[in-house]
Protein backbone atom coordinates (compact mmCIF):
# COMPACT_ATOMS: atom_id res chain seq x y z
CA UNK A 1 0.00 0.00 0.00
CA UNK A 2 1.03 3.59 -0.29
CA UNK A 3 3.27 4.86 2.64
CA UNK A 4 1.21 7.71 4.56
CA UNK A 5 2.40 11.16 4.34
CA UNK A 6 4.12 10.98 7.70
CA UNK A 7 6.23 8.00 7.12
CA UNK A 8 7.12 9.12 3.89
CA UNK A 9 8.93 12.79 5.72
CA UNK A 10 10.38 10.12 8.06
CA UNK A 11 11.50 7.90 5.43
CA UNK A 12 14.10 10.07 3.61
CA UNK A 13 16.17 11.54 6.49
CA UNK A 14 16.70 7.83 7.94
CA UNK A 15 17.91 7.11 5.14
CA UNK A 16 20.27 10.16 4.75
CA UNK A 17 21.51 9.47 8.60
CA UNK A 18 22.17 6.35 7.71
CA UNK A 19 24.61 7.28 4.37
CA UNK A 20 26.30 9.79 6.35
CA UNK A 21 26.77 7.88 9.65
CA UNK A 22 27.77 4.49 7.56
CA UNK A 23 29.15 5.74 4.95
CA UNK A 24 29.27 3.29 1.70
CA UNK A 25 27.92 0.52 3.63
CA UNK A 26 24.81 2.79 4.71
CA UNK A 27 24.42 3.89 1.17
CA UNK A 28 23.87 0.37 0.75
CA UNK A 29 21.77 -0.50 2.84
CA UNK A 30 19.87 2.79 1.79
CA UNK A 31 19.49 1.30 -2.07
CA UNK A 32 18.59 -1.67 -0.46
CA UNK A 33 15.58 0.18 1.70
CA UNK A 34 14.20 2.53 -1.35
CA UNK A 35 13.92 -0.94 -3.34
CA UNK A 36 12.18 -2.48 -0.75
CA UNK A 37 10.09 0.30 0.05
CA UNK A 38 9.36 0.67 -3.54
CA UNK A 39 8.66 -2.87 -4.54
CA UNK A 40 5.18 -3.28 -6.11
CA UNK A 41 3.49 -6.63 -7.38
CA UNK A 42 2.12 -6.84 -10.99
CA UNK A 43 0.56 -10.29 -10.62
CA UNK A 44 -0.98 -12.84 -8.59
CA UNK A 45 -0.29 -16.54 -8.78
CA UNK A 46 -3.22 -18.60 -7.13
CA UNK A 47 -2.53 -22.07 -5.98
CA UNK A 48 -5.60 -24.45 -3.66
CA UNK A 49 -9.16 -25.20 -3.74
CA UNK A 50 -12.27 -24.02 -3.32
CA UNK A 51 -11.65 -20.83 -1.11
CA UNK A 52 -9.46 -18.96 -4.02
CA UNK A 53 -10.71 -21.11 -7.23
CA UNK A 54 -12.32 -18.85 -10.03
CA UNK A 55 -13.27 -21.58 -13.12
CA UNK A 56 -10.67 -24.68 -13.33
CA UNK A 57 -13.28 -27.22 -12.37
CA UNK A 58 -15.24 -28.63 -14.99
CA UNK A 59 -18.31 -26.66 -16.68
CA UNK A 60 -21.08 -29.14 -16.35
CA UNK A 61 -24.41 -29.49 -14.61
CA UNK A 62 -22.51 -31.93 -11.92
CA UNK A 63 -20.21 -28.43 -10.85
CA UNK A 64 -22.48 -26.34 -9.09
CA UNK A 65 -20.56 -23.17 -9.14
CA UNK A 66 -21.33 -23.42 -12.79
CA UNK A 67 -25.56 -23.82 -11.97
CA UNK A 68 -27.44 -19.99 -11.08
CA UNK A 69 -27.74 -18.86 -7.95
CA UNK A 70 -23.73 -19.21 -8.16
CA UNK A 71 -22.29 -15.99 -9.24
CA UNK A 72 -26.01 -13.83 -8.11
CA UNK A 73 -23.95 -11.14 -7.05
CA UNK A 74 -21.46 -11.19 -9.20
CA UNK A 75 -21.06 -10.84 -11.86
CA UNK A 76 -24.81 -11.93 -12.15
CA UNK A 77 -24.26 -15.40 -13.71
CA UNK A 78 -22.52 -18.23 -12.65
CA UNK A 79 -18.35 -18.62 -13.18
CA UNK A 80 -17.38 -21.73 -11.35
CA UNK A 81 -16.81 -19.70 -8.39
CA UNK A 82 -17.81 -21.06 -4.51
CA UNK A 83 -20.00 -17.81 -4.11
CA UNK A 84 -22.87 -15.59 -4.62
CA UNK A 85 -19.87 -13.75 -6.27
CA UNK A 86 -16.38 -12.78 -4.92
CA UNK A 87 -13.93 -15.02 -3.40
CA UNK A 88 -10.54 -14.37 -1.50
CA UNK A 89 -8.47 -14.69 -4.79
CA UNK A 90 -10.39 -11.48 -5.93
CA UNK A 91 -10.10 -9.65 -2.90
CA UNK A 92 -6.28 -10.29 -2.65
CA UNK A 93 -5.90 -9.36 -6.00
CA UNK A 94 -7.49 -5.92 -5.70
CA UNK A 95 -5.38 -5.37 -2.52
CA UNK A 96 -2.09 -5.45 -4.67
CA UNK A 97 -3.49 -3.85 -7.23
CA UNK A 98 -4.12 -6.09 -10.48
CA UNK A 99 -7.23 -7.91 -11.78
CA UNK A 100 -7.83 -11.48 -10.78
CA UNK A 101 -5.94 -13.62 -12.67
CA UNK A 102 -7.36 -15.69 -15.82
CA UNK A 103 -7.75 -19.16 -14.43
CA UNK A 104 -5.61 -21.75 -16.06
CA UNK A 105 -7.83 -23.69 -17.97
CA UNK A 106 -8.43 -20.66 -20.14
CA UNK A 107 -4.96 -19.90 -21.17
CA UNK A 108 -4.76 -21.00 -24.43
CA UNK A 109 -8.23 -19.49 -25.29
CA UNK A 110 -7.38 -15.68 -24.37
CA UNK A 111 -5.45 -12.93 -25.73
CA UNK A 112 -1.90 -12.35 -23.59
CA UNK A 113 -3.69 -9.04 -22.02
CA UNK A 114 -5.54 -11.84 -19.97
CA UNK A 115 -2.36 -13.61 -18.88
CA UNK A 116 -0.37 -10.34 -17.57
CA UNK A 117 -2.19 -10.12 -14.16
CA UNK A 118 -0.74 -14.09 -13.85
CA UNK A 119 -2.73 -17.19 -13.16
CA UNK A 120 -5.13 -19.09 -11.21
CA UNK A 121 -4.36 -22.68 -10.81
CA UNK A 122 -7.14 -23.47 -8.00
CA UNK A 123 -9.09 -25.89 -8.16
CA UNK A 124 -12.34 -27.02 -5.98
CA UNK A 125 -12.66 -30.62 -4.64
CA UNK A 126 -8.92 -30.89 -3.62
CA UNK A 127 -6.54 -30.64 -1.10
CA UNK A 128 -2.17 -31.33 -0.76
CA UNK A 129 -2.02 -35.21 0.35
CA UNK A 130 -2.59 -37.98 -2.09
CA UNK A 131 -5.99 -38.50 -0.43
CA UNK A 132 -7.51 -35.89 -2.28
CA UNK A 133 -10.53 -35.85 -4.48
CA UNK A 134 -10.49 -36.03 -8.25
CA UNK A 135 -8.99 -32.65 -9.09
CA UNK A 136 -5.29 -31.86 -9.42
CA UNK A 137 -3.73 -31.55 -5.63
CA UNK A 138 -1.64 -28.20 -4.80
CA UNK A 139 1.78 -30.66 -5.97
CA UNK A 140 0.17 -30.77 -9.52
CA UNK A 141 -0.91 -27.20 -9.86
CA UNK A 142 2.48 -26.35 -8.83
CA UNK A 143 3.36 -28.97 -11.46
CA UNK A 144 1.27 -27.17 -14.18
CA UNK A 145 3.06 -23.62 -12.73
CA UNK A 146 6.72 -24.60 -13.71
CA UNK A 147 5.85 -26.09 -16.84
CA UNK A 148 4.34 -22.26 -18.14
CA UNK A 149 7.69 -20.63 -16.53
CA UNK A 150 10.17 -23.09 -17.96
CA UNK A 151 8.45 -23.77 -21.29
CA UNK A 152 9.85 -22.50 -24.53
CA UNK A 153 6.99 -20.02 -24.59
CA UNK A 154 6.59 -19.15 -21.42
CA UNK A 155 4.79 -15.92 -20.60
CA UNK A 156 6.94 -14.91 -17.62
CA UNK A 157 10.24 -14.03 -17.05
CA UNK A 158 12.14 -13.97 -13.71
CA UNK A 159 11.41 -10.33 -13.44
CA UNK A 160 7.59 -11.09 -14.08
CA UNK A 161 7.91 -13.65 -10.84
CA UNK A 162 10.01 -11.63 -8.53
CA UNK A 163 7.29 -8.68 -9.07
CA UNK A 164 4.49 -11.45 -7.94
CA UNK A 165 2.78 -12.63 -4.89
CA UNK A 166 1.83 -15.81 -4.62
CA UNK A 167 -1.49 -17.15 -2.98
CA UNK A 168 -1.90 -20.81 -1.59
CA UNK A 169 -5.21 -21.92 -0.09
CA UNK A 170 -5.81 -24.69 2.20
CA UNK A 171 -9.32 -25.13 3.38
CA UNK A 172 -9.17 -28.83 4.90
CA UNK A 173 -10.45 -31.23 1.90
CA UNK A 174 -7.91 -33.35 3.13
CA UNK A 175 -8.94 -33.51 6.61
CA UNK A 176 -12.59 -34.00 5.40
CA UNK A 177 -11.27 -36.84 3.30
CA UNK A 178 -9.15 -38.26 6.56
CA UNK A 179 -12.14 -37.49 8.47
CA UNK A 180 -14.73 -39.77 6.90
CA UNK A 181 -11.74 -42.56 6.50
CA UNK A 182 -11.88 -42.55 10.11
CA UNK A 183 -15.45 -43.60 11.34
CA UNK A 184 -15.59 -46.83 13.02
CA UNK A 185 -12.14 -46.28 14.92
CA UNK A 186 -11.96 -45.60 18.56
CA UNK A 187 -12.09 -42.21 19.55
CA UNK A 188 -8.32 -42.60 21.03
CA UNK A 189 -7.05 -44.37 17.81
CA UNK A 190 -8.74 -41.25 15.46
CA UNK A 191 -6.89 -38.76 18.18
CA UNK A 192 -3.17 -40.18 17.55
CA UNK A 193 -3.53 -41.05 13.98
CA UNK A 194 -4.79 -37.72 13.40
CA UNK A 195 -1.54 -36.16 14.65
CA UNK A 196 0.40 -38.08 12.63
CA UNK A 197 -1.82 -36.70 9.24
CA UNK A 198 -1.38 -33.65 10.74
CA UNK A 199 2.25 -33.03 10.53
CA UNK A 200 1.99 -34.82 7.07
CA UNK A 201 -0.37 -32.23 5.51
CA UNK A 202 1.93 -29.70 7.08
CA UNK A 203 4.94 -31.24 5.68
CA UNK A 204 3.74 -31.22 2.41
CA UNK A 205 2.62 -27.45 2.40
CA UNK A 206 5.73 -27.02 3.57
CA UNK A 207 7.29 -28.40 0.65
CA UNK A 208 5.07 -26.57 -1.95
CA UNK A 209 5.42 -23.26 -0.21
CA UNK A 210 8.89 -23.87 -0.68
CA UNK A 211 9.05 -24.62 -4.22
CA UNK A 212 7.11 -22.04 -5.37
CA UNK A 213 9.93 -19.89 -3.91
CA UNK A 214 12.33 -21.79 -5.27
CA UNK A 215 10.48 -21.07 -9.18
CA UNK A 216 11.02 -17.27 -8.75
CA UNK A 217 7.97 -16.17 -6.45
CA UNK A 218 9.52 -13.98 -3.44
CA UNK A 219 6.21 -13.27 -1.29
CA UNK A 220 4.09 -16.47 -0.76
CA UNK A 221 0.79 -16.16 1.57
CA UNK A 222 -0.57 -19.08 2.87
CA UNK A 223 -3.72 -19.40 4.74
CA UNK A 224 -4.19 -20.85 8.24
CA UNK A 225 -7.40 -23.20 8.75
CA UNK A 226 -10.50 -21.86 9.10
CA UNK A 227 -12.40 -22.89 11.82
CA UNK A 228 -13.59 -26.26 10.41
CA UNK A 229 -16.34 -26.54 13.39
CA UNK A 230 -18.39 -23.57 12.02
CA UNK A 231 -18.77 -24.96 8.66
CA UNK A 232 -23.24 -25.46 8.09
CA UNK A 233 -22.04 -29.08 7.30
CA UNK A 234 -20.71 -28.98 11.01
CA UNK A 235 -23.81 -26.95 12.59
CA UNK A 236 -26.42 -28.24 10.85
CA UNK A 237 -26.76 -31.10 13.97
CA UNK A 238 -26.95 -28.12 15.97
CA UNK A 239 -30.04 -26.22 14.23
CA UNK A 240 -27.32 -23.84 13.19
CA UNK A 241 -26.95 -22.25 16.18
CA UNK A 242 -23.43 -23.18 17.82
CA UNK A 243 -19.98 -24.77 16.28
CA UNK A 244 -19.10 -28.01 16.38
CA UNK A 245 -15.68 -27.21 19.08
CA UNK A 246 -13.80 -30.44 18.63
CA UNK A 247 -13.40 -30.21 15.00
CA UNK A 248 -12.09 -26.36 15.86
CA UNK A 249 -9.68 -27.63 17.96
CA UNK A 250 -8.34 -29.42 14.97
CA UNK A 251 -8.13 -26.30 13.10
CA UNK A 252 -5.97 -24.84 15.86
CA UNK A 253 -4.15 -27.61 16.03
CA UNK A 254 -3.06 -27.43 12.10
CA UNK A 255 -2.01 -23.88 12.49
CA UNK A 256 0.15 -24.38 15.39
CA UNK A 257 1.83 -26.07 12.97
CA UNK A 258 2.22 -24.35 9.75
CA UNK A 259 3.00 -21.64 11.98
CA UNK A 260 6.07 -23.22 12.78
CA UNK A 261 6.37 -24.42 9.38
CA UNK A 262 6.63 -21.08 8.23
CA UNK A 263 8.42 -19.23 10.84
CA UNK A 264 11.49 -22.11 9.78
CA UNK A 265 10.62 -21.02 6.04
CA UNK A 266 11.55 -17.26 6.64
CA UNK A 267 14.41 -18.27 9.19
CA UNK A 268 16.12 -20.40 6.00
CA UNK A 269 15.11 -17.70 3.37
CA UNK A 270 16.58 -15.10 5.38
CA UNK A 271 13.25 -12.80 4.83
CA UNK A 272 9.71 -12.53 5.70
CA UNK A 273 8.91 -14.45 1.72
CA UNK A 274 6.23 -16.52 4.18
CA UNK A 275 2.90 -14.37 5.43
CA UNK A 276 0.35 -16.56 7.40
CA UNK A 277 -3.57 -15.37 6.17
CA UNK A 278 -4.80 -16.33 9.42
CA UNK A 279 -8.33 -17.44 7.92
CA UNK A 280 -9.16 -18.98 12.15
CA UNK A 281 -9.50 -15.24 13.94
CA UNK A 282 -10.59 -13.84 10.88
CA UNK A 283 -14.12 -16.16 10.06
CA UNK A 284 -14.18 -16.08 13.93
CA UNK A 285 -14.15 -12.53 14.43
CA UNK A 286 -16.59 -11.98 11.24
CA UNK A 287 -19.32 -14.63 12.96
CA UNK A 288 -18.73 -12.70 16.40
CA UNK A 289 -19.78 -9.41 14.67
CA UNK A 290 -16.78 -7.64 15.86
CA UNK A 291 -16.64 -6.56 11.90
CA UNK A 292 -18.87 -3.48 10.28
CA UNK A 293 -20.98 -6.30 9.10
CA UNK A 294 -23.69 -7.71 11.46
CA UNK A 295 -24.38 -11.40 9.84
CA UNK A 296 -27.88 -12.56 10.99
CA UNK A 297 -27.65 -16.10 11.47
CA UNK A 298 -24.08 -16.24 10.66
CA UNK A 299 -23.52 -20.10 11.06
CA UNK A 300 -26.37 -20.99 8.74
CA UNK A 301 -26.12 -21.02 4.94
CA UNK A 302 -27.95 -18.43 2.58
CA UNK A 303 -28.38 -21.19 0.05
CA UNK A 304 -28.88 -25.12 0.96
CA UNK A 305 -31.15 -28.30 0.29
CA UNK A 306 -34.47 -27.83 1.00
CA UNK A 307 -34.04 -30.71 3.19
CA UNK A 308 -32.34 -29.38 6.67
CA UNK A 309 -30.26 -31.99 7.66
CA UNK A 310 -28.85 -31.33 4.15
CA UNK A 311 -27.04 -28.34 3.45
CA UNK A 312 -24.99 -29.41 0.33
CA UNK A 313 -27.95 -28.65 -2.60
CA UNK A 314 -27.41 -25.33 -3.37
CA UNK A 315 -27.49 -25.45 -6.74
CA UNK A 316 -28.27 -29.12 -7.76
CA UNK A 317 -30.46 -29.21 -10.99
CA UNK A 318 -33.78 -30.86 -10.46
CA UNK A 319 -34.52 -34.44 -11.61
CA UNK A 320 -38.13 -33.53 -12.56
CA UNK A 321 -38.50 -29.87 -14.39
CA UNK A 322 -39.68 -27.17 -11.82
CA UNK A 323 -39.15 -28.99 -8.95
CA UNK A 324 -37.55 -27.06 -6.26
CA UNK A 325 -34.24 -28.94 -4.90
CA UNK A 326 -32.74 -25.30 -2.36
CA UNK A 327 -33.41 -22.17 -0.96
CA UNK A 328 -32.05 -19.01 -0.90
CA UNK A 329 -32.13 -16.75 2.01
CA UNK A 330 -33.38 -13.16 1.03
CA UNK A 331 -30.10 -11.12 1.31
CA UNK A 332 -26.75 -12.73 0.88
CA UNK A 333 -25.27 -9.90 1.91
CA UNK A 334 -27.01 -10.82 5.37
CA UNK A 335 -25.42 -13.53 5.56
CA UNK A 336 -21.98 -14.87 6.29
CA UNK A 337 -22.34 -18.85 4.45
CA UNK A 338 -23.15 -18.99 0.66
CA UNK A 339 -23.62 -22.78 1.13
CA UNK A 340 -22.15 -25.98 2.80
CA UNK A 341 -18.87 -24.67 3.34
CA UNK A 342 -18.30 -21.17 1.48
CA UNK A 343 -18.62 -17.54 2.50
CA UNK A 344 -20.77 -15.16 0.59
CA UNK A 345 -19.13 -12.26 -1.28
CA UNK A 346 -19.62 -10.24 1.99
CA UNK A 347 -18.89 -12.66 4.45
CA UNK A 348 -15.46 -13.10 2.02
CA UNK A 349 -15.24 -9.08 2.56
CA UNK A 350 -15.40 -9.26 6.16
CA UNK A 351 -12.63 -11.23 6.13
CA UNK A 352 -10.50 -9.64 4.00
CA UNK A 353 -11.06 -6.26 6.01
CA UNK A 354 -9.85 -8.68 9.09
CA UNK A 355 -6.87 -9.70 7.25
CA UNK A 356 -5.44 -6.30 5.98
CA UNK A 357 -3.20 -5.21 8.77
CA UNK A 358 -1.56 -8.75 7.75
CA UNK A 359 -1.74 -8.30 3.68
CA UNK A 360 0.29 -4.92 4.68
CA UNK A 361 3.62 -7.11 5.32
CA UNK A 362 3.94 -7.60 1.75
CA UNK A 363 4.84 -4.25 1.46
Amino acid sequence: MELTKSAQRLFLPLCLVSFFVSGEGGARQKVSAVAQQDWRPTKLFVFGDSFAATGNNDNDFLNTPWNYPYGKTFPGKATGRYSDGRVLTDFIAKFIGVKSPISYKLKNKVAGDYLKYGMNFAYAATGVTSISYYYPNLTTQIDYFQRIIEGASSIYNTTDLHSSVALVTVSGDDYESYIFSMEGHTPAYQLQSWKSFSTSVVNQITISLKRIHDLGVKKILVTALEPMGCRPTSTAVFSYKKCNETRNSLSRSHNVLLKQAVAKLNNQAKSSSFIILDLYTSFMSALKHKGTTKFKDGLKPCCAGVTPDYPYGCGMMADIPGEETYTICKSAAAAFFWDYAHPTQQGWFAVYSNLKATLKKLF
